[in-house]
C-alpha cells in the first residue's frame, strides 16, 4: 500500500521558519518526482515545488521563490519543504504528492501530473 505521510506543520509567527517532511512508503521512491502543494481555505490547490527523481531538477512557484526550499533524501525516502520568511498569506494546509516519472518539465506543476497525495498537514502564519 502506497502512503505519503506529510509531517511538520504547526502554528508560526510572519518571518518563521519551519520544516516539512514528507516520507513515502510502499513504493520505490527514486523513481518518482515529488511535488508540494498547498490549499487554503475556499481556494483551489495551488503548486509550490516540484524536484525530480534524482534532486537535479526543481520548480518553484513565483510566490515563494527565494523563500522555500525543496529537497530530497532517496536514502530515506523523504521530500522536504524548507520555508523561510513566512507571511500569512502562506496560510494552508500543505501536501507533498508522488508521481513515478524520470522524465522533468513545466507539466510537474500541476497538480493531476500526479499520482499519490498525502493528507496534508497544516501550516498557519500569525501576523
Amino acid at each position: 500500500q502506497v502512503r505519503l505521510e506529510e509531517s511538520g506543520g504547526g502554528l508560526v509567527q510572519a518571518g518563521d521558519s519551519l520544516r516539512l517532511s514528507c516520507t513515502v512508503s510502499g513504493r520505490t521512491f527514486s523513481n518518482d518526482a515529488m511535488g508540494w502543494f498547498r490549499q487554503a481555505p475556499g481556494k483551489g490547490r495551488q503548486f509550490i515545488a516540484a524536484i525530480s527523481w534524482n534532486g537535479g531538477s526543481t520548480y518553484y512557484a513565483h510566490s515563494v521563490k527565494g523563500r522555500f526550499s525543496i529537497s530530497r533524501d532517496n536514502a530515506k525516502s523523504t521530500v522536504y519543504l524548507q520555508m523561510s520568511s513566512l507571511k500569512p498569506e502562506d496560510t494552508a494546509a500543505y501536501y507533498c504528492a508522488a508521481v513515478r516519472t524520470w522524465g522533468w518539465g513545466t507539466r510537474m506543476m500541476r497538480s493531476d501530473e500526479y499520482d499519490y497525495w498525502g493528507q496534508g498537514t497544516q501550516v498557519t502564519v500569525s501576523s
